[in-house]
């Protein structure tokens, strides 16, 4: 089926334009419910994202960490659609950690900000779910945007 495409401005949007769809839903939602929906949202679109990539759902293992930050890195970052950098993936125990930068939800806001990200998170947490076949609580544990290197994204199975 045909999409239509955008033929002078492309595939990108401002940062400016997601930051107030993102405070848009906060005011008419609250923060928490917004926070739902766009983690559900970025669910959706890192598992979409590996089907448009190639891969089986599965086909992946903790062992293939490595190669899964570079995939997302390449689809996601400077090369990609921008959403973010994903810097590493590494196992520590049961738990897989995503260090990610250059945000897009981090983006423009302000040092010492409690903003989280949601989207971004929920789009590392839709792909690694899908890669791996394994359910994940995922929380955004480190922010740069109050001290940290990186917006770092803890999964732990559910």
């Amino acid at each position: 089926m045909a999409t239509y495409e955008r033929t002078e401005l492309g595939e990108f949007s401002s940062i400016v334009c997601f930051r107030a769809v993102i405070t848009g839903m906060e005011e008419m939602l609250g923060e928490h419910a917004t926070a739902i929906s766009l983690k559900a949202a970025g669910r959706t679109r890192g598992a979409n994202l590996c089907k448009t990539l190639g891969f089986e759902k599965g086909s992946a293992s903790t062992d293939d960490l490595p190669a899964i930050a570079g995939h997302l890195d390449a689809a996601l970052g400077t090369k990609g659609t921008r959403l973010c950098k994903v810097d590493k993936i590494e196992p520590d125990g049961d738990r897989i950690v995503v260090y990610t930068s250059e945000t897009v939800c981090s983006a423009h806001e302000e040092m010492g900000s409690p903003r989280k990200c949601t989207f971004t998170l929920g789009a590392i947490h839709g792909a690694i779910e899908y890669l791996l076949d394994q359910q994940f609580f995922a929380k955004h544990t480190e922010s740069v945007l109050r001290g940290g290197t990186h917006d770092v994204f803890v999964l732990t199975p559910r």
